[in-house]
This record gives C-alpha cells, structure tokens and sequence, in this order.
C-alpha cells in the first residue's frame, strides 16, 4: 500500500472513522428528543356537571374525554351546559394538561413531554427540527471557510471543543427558547466536525481507495445512528441522554486533540505553501507507514523533504468567492449542490407515505437507517465498477421515476406498490445526496475544497428542512412541494451529464487543476487510474523522487501545484 495515508490503518480507524460514531449520535439525537408519544386531554371536572364529577377511571374518562376511531381524543374535552345535564353539547381544548403513553423513543421525558408541545403548541416540534438543521447548514459554510484558512484538523477540533459546551447547555436549557438557540449552535458545530474530518480522510487517502474509505465512514455513521435507541433506552431521561452523547463527544475531543490520530492535511499544506509543516507531516506519514528497507529510504526521504523548504514562500490562502470566477468549478460545484438539495428535500415525499404503515418510533427509525444502508452499500458496488457520473445519473432517474409514479398514481395503485416505489425513492434519494457530496469532494480543488464543499453539504441540509417544514399540522402544501422537487429532478437528470468523471483522477489541487476537468462522454472506457497518493512509490514504497521536482515548480510559479 502507499503511504499516502492508507497503511497506518489503526491510524485511520480512530481518527477517520470512529469519530463517525458519536456525530452520529448527536445527529440523531433529534429523533428522540422530538418524538411525539400518543396522548390525551387530563379530565377536568370542573367542566363537569356535579353528577358525574364523582366519576372516576374509565367512566370518567368516557364522560371526560370524546372517544375517536384511533382512541381517546388527543386535544378536546367534553363541555355541559348547565348542572343538571348528562349529556355534553360540545367540545374544547385541554385544560389540565396531558396524559402520555411512554415511553415515546426510549424515553420517559423528551422535548414533547418536557414543555407540552402538542395540540395548539405542536408546531413548536419542527420548528426546533428545522433550527437544529439551520444549524447544520450553517455550520458546514462556516466549517467550510475555516478548513481553507486555519486547516483541517484544526476546524474538526475547535468544533469538538465547542460542541462540548454547547452540548451541555441544551441538557440544562431551562426553557424552550434556550433549547432553540443551544439547539442551532450544538448543530453548527456537530456539523463543523463533520465537515472538517470528511475532508480531511478524503485527502489522506490515494485515489483508488477514496470511495471505500468514504463508503466505511458511512457504515460507522450509520452504527452510531442504530446506537441511538439503545442508549436512549438505557439514559431514560432526555436530559441525561443529552450528556451522554456531550460526554462522548468531550471524550473524543480529548483523544483527537493528539496530532497522531489525525494529522493535518499534507495536500492542503503543499497547496497553500505551508512547506515546513508539509514537510514535518509528510515525514510523520513515511514513519507511520513503516518502512522495510532500512536507513538508506529514510535518508533519502529526509533529503527530498529538507528540499520543500528551501527559499519558503508565504503561505497563501484561497478566498471561496474565487469560484465565481472560474467556469468549470463553478458549474460542477452548482449542479452538484443543486443535486444534494434535491436528494435530501424529496426524500420527505417518500417517507410520508410509510408513516400509516410504521406507527411506531422504532420500526420507521430502524427502516430509515436500513435504507441508508442500503444506498451506501449500492454506492460501493457500483461507483467505483461504472464511474461517480453513471451511478449518479443512474440514482436520480430512479428517484424521478418514483416520484412521478407516486405523484399521479397513488391513489390507482396497490399498496404493496406504493410502499416498494417509496422504500426504492427513499434509498435513491440518500444515495444521490451522499454521491453528489463525494462527486463534490473529487472536482473541487484543494485550495477551496473545504469552503466549497460546506455550500454543498449546507444545500443539503437546507433540502432536509423541507421534512420539518411539510410537517406542520394542518399543512396544505405537501402536493406542491412534491410537484417542485419532481420537477427540480428532471432539471437535475439534465444537468448531471454536463459533469466530468472523477473516477480513477487525482484530486485537483489549484484552480487552474480544477478548470481543466472539462465534461467527458457519458459512455467511454474507463480511463487509466491515476495511483499517484501524496507520497508515491514508482519501485519502492517509500520513493519521493517527484515530490521536491513538483514543490520546486510550485515556489518558482504563481500556480499552485497539481496533485502530488
């Protein structure tokens, strides 16, 4: 293997990947705080006439609370008029509260239960749901611009470093208000980790691995999100599961604050002219990766990399508004955001067709994080066998097809059909949102990846909001949004075939690398892979010959380098 951060795989697990779990986590955490359990009116029998408030348990209830087809009513109780009268003359809302069902999601106590956010207070629940995720969008534009200016092991920490506090104060909000605002500031910095290690796994990684070290991070994403139920089963309380996933992510903040773990990004350190720290990580990489053939390779490495820091130049930084004025960087970097958009905002269009058929928490939570699964596995097997453009070609059409199938016929089709299109539209649509951020991460240029790569993931994001949003009770405007995302689908079918293959392609690392990955044709043979990791090897594991010459035309020229 090269050395281009694969071999150290021990290095990779507890700095690439495991760091997945607890995000994970605290990006699930919002299923459970949020779950709204089955409920009804607490009977009051001031509203009572005198001859029945002597009424207690199921009679009371019935002379209390109007019974519906599902059961109790959840926001109305009886009114009498008058005191002699047994027999109610209407309705009104709950005047003493609630009763629960619980546990709702594991849990004794949530948001929901917490500050009573049903009946004519319910749309305070995705209200909270969609500041969480303005949070996250948020925080992947400013992670974005922080991994381009300050590095990226250095945004993933301080956003772990803040998650930490943050964290604790939406464990100890006092109301809801404090919940809302802890609530955005927890996710802006959840999300500033998230961004920060993708980006950094992907450039420590050579370019026939990048997918399946991608793909893995997912499948760790993906466990920590099926560690949610269990241990908010176990926490009970919602405050208390708030500090336990706080708690591990303050754990994993102290185990990543050493440099071991996770080392800085030596393709952005070449390509913003750090070369002293590029050489003192691209050392600690030839030592980690072990070398076989003694003291002679290690001289020679130390030769090569003394030679990056002859006549140093300053290091120069990269502003994201430089995209606009580039052609290709900026049509792929709009396509593709417009593709994630579209992936994460319809995927509501499917899932509200399983809601009648998965009433409880767990069985839609569990079906949901089964098609994410499923969608990363389909992703390995195929982008990597027929190329990043094909497959996502491939997914968006099928998300296109369900919907309009979905948006026409579902009141003429089976049930068993509608429920096949939507769990089909559902794992196509994650599948196009997590490709489309990958494709991202491929054709942006180091200089600007981290930044450009935030608007994208924050495009997301925003498309996620639309679930929170439709959900409002009493919403009319579920039709339409199903009407505009279909339609923003087709466009986005259209749009992708302008985009260029990555596959088997060094990652571009100026912006001039980035300009020349002009669209190719859809059907070609797959190109020669380009194996050039940051530290290739022609003969030996350990050979740098090309590094000094390619640095050594990159301080001679206002260019920055292309992928070493």
């Amino acid at each position: 293997m090269p050395a281009g951060g694969w071999r150290p795989r021990g290095r990779l697990v507890a700095g690439g990947w495991a760091p997945c779990l607890a995000l994970a986590l605290g990006w699930a955490l919002g299923w459970a705080l949020g779950a709204a359990p089955p409920h009804r009116c607490r009977p009051d029998t001031a509203l009572l006439p005198p001859p029945l408030r002597r009424l207690a348990g199921a009679a009371l209830l019935r002379a209390a609370v109007p019974r519906l087809r599902g059961g109790w009513s959840p926001c109305q109780l009886y009114r009498y008029r008058g005191t002699g009268t047994a027999r109610p003359n209407g309705t009104g809302p709950c005047t003493q509260g609630w009763h629960y069902a619980l546990p709702a999601a594991g849990l004794r106590s949530n948001l929901v239960t917490q500050w009573d956010l049903v009946c004519h207070s319910r749309w305070k629940v995705p209200l909270e749901q969609t500041t969480h995720l303005l949070g996250w969008t948020l925080g992947s534009i400013a992670a974005g611009l922080a991994c381009d200016r300050f590095g990226r092991r250095t945004a993933f920490v301080a956003s772990l470093v803040l998650a930490v506090p943050l964290g604790l104060c939406v464990a100890l909000a006092a109301d809801f208000t404090m919940v809302l605002v802890a609530r955005l500031l927890f996710g802006a910095a959840l999300a500033g980790a998230f961004l920060s290690l993708y980006v950094a796994r992907l450039e420590l990684c050579d370019t026939p691995h990048r997918l399946g070290v991608t793909i893995v991070a997912g499948f760790f994403w993906i466990a920590g999100e099926l560690l949610l139920p269990g241990l908010a089963v176990l926490c009970r309380d919602w405050r208390v599961l708030q500090g336990a996933v706080t708690m591990i992510l303050a754990l994993l903040a102290a185990v990543c604050w050493c440099p071991a773990l996770l080392l800085e990004s030596p393709r952005w350190l070449l390509a913003t002219r750090q070369l002293e720290r590029a050489r003192k990580t691209l050392q600690a990489l030839a030592e980690g990766s072990g070398s076989e053939h003694g003291s002679c390779h290690q001289q020679s490495l130390c030769a090569e990399l003394q030679a990056l820091t002859d006549g140093s130049a300053q290091p120069r930084y990269h502003s994201v508004c430089e995209i606009l004025g580039t052609r290709v960087i900026w049509k792929n970097s709009v396509i593709l955001g417009f593709a994630a958009f579209i992936g994460s905002g319809i995927r509501h269009c499917f899932t509200r067709n399983l809601a009648p058929h998965l009433p409880h928490f767990f069985s839609s939570y569990f079906a949901l994080v089964g098609t994410e699964a499923t969608a990363c596995l389909f992703v390995f097997l195929t982008a990597e066998r027929f190329g990043r453009r094909a497959i996502l070609l491939l997914c968006t059409v099928l998300t296109c097809i369900c919907s309009l199938l979905l948006l026409a016929l579902t009141q003429y089709l089976l049930e068993f059909i509608v429920l096949t299109l939507s769990v089909i539209g559902i794992t196509t649509s994650h599948a196009v949102t997590m490709l489309s951020i990958f494709f991202a991460s491929e054709v942006l240029p180091t200089v600007v990846r981290g930044a450009g790569l935030g608007l994208i993931v924050g495009a997301s994001f925003v498309g996620k909001a639309a679930a929170p949003i439709t959900a409002i009770p009493n919403s009319r405007g579920f039709f339409l949004h199903h009407i505009v995302f279909a339609s923003f689908t087709i466009l986005s079918i259209l749009s992708i075939m302008l985009l260029p293959e990555s596959q088997g392609h060094s990652l571009p690392q100026s912006l001039e690398d980035g300009e020349r990955r002009h669209r190719s044709p859809l059907l070609h043979q797959r190109p020669r892979e380009e194996h050039m990791p940051l530290l290739s090897a022609p003969n030996s594991q350990h050979n740098y010959s090309n590094l000094t010459t390619s640095t050594t035309s990159m301080k001679g020229s206002t260019v920055t380098p292309s992928a070493t």
